[in-house]
């Protein structure tokens, strides 16, 4: 009778433990449940968008308020279109900045929205026309590296 008491015991963590580690691993690839009841799209074209996915996080003032639902090259501009949906409690007015950034030196890319002043806001389907493309660590290296070559050596 102990017997199967352990092994109930046993089997009962075993499955606990293989839950955490499925809950782990939604979090940290960022699937985790965002309930966002009503939400409105727009999109948005930038020329690089370096390493962003789709699900990645789109904030405001550091506040959750949307995830990217897909990505796509327009074959006629050559530029990366990213398609964001937006929680409707958050409107934000026609002449928003758009940003990929990243969360520390070389963490996940997500975009944060810079409202503008305008009055209109912006509706379903709409362009966010203002954007700035993805930094690109490497891209940054080599200028540096290039820069620092072409200078001339000074003898003291």
């Amino acid at each position: 009778m102990e017997r199967t008491t352990l092994d109930l015991w046993v089997g009962i963590f075993v499955v606990a433990g293989i839950a955490a580690l499925a809950m782990l691993a939604m979090k940290v690839g960022n699937l985790g449940t965002y309930n966002m009841s009503e939400t409105y799209q727009v999109h948005a074209y930038f020329a690089n968008i370096g390493g962003l996915k789709p699900k990645a996080s789109i904030k405001s003032a550091g506040v959750l308020v949307g995830r990217v639902t897909d990505i796509s090259l327009d074959t006629q501009r050559y530029e990366a279109n990213v398609v964001m949906s937006l929680d409707k409690r958050y409107q934000f007015p026609k002449d928003t900045f758009a940003n990929i950034l990243t969360s520390g030196l070389l963490g996940e890319q997500y975009i944060g929205l810079v409202p503008g002043g305008d009055s209109e806001m912006l509706k379903n389907g709409e362009q966010i026309k203002m954007t700035q493309s993805a930094v690109v660590l490497e891209d940054l290296i080599s200028k540096f590296i290039y820069n620092k070559a072409s200078e001339p050596v000074n003898p003291k």
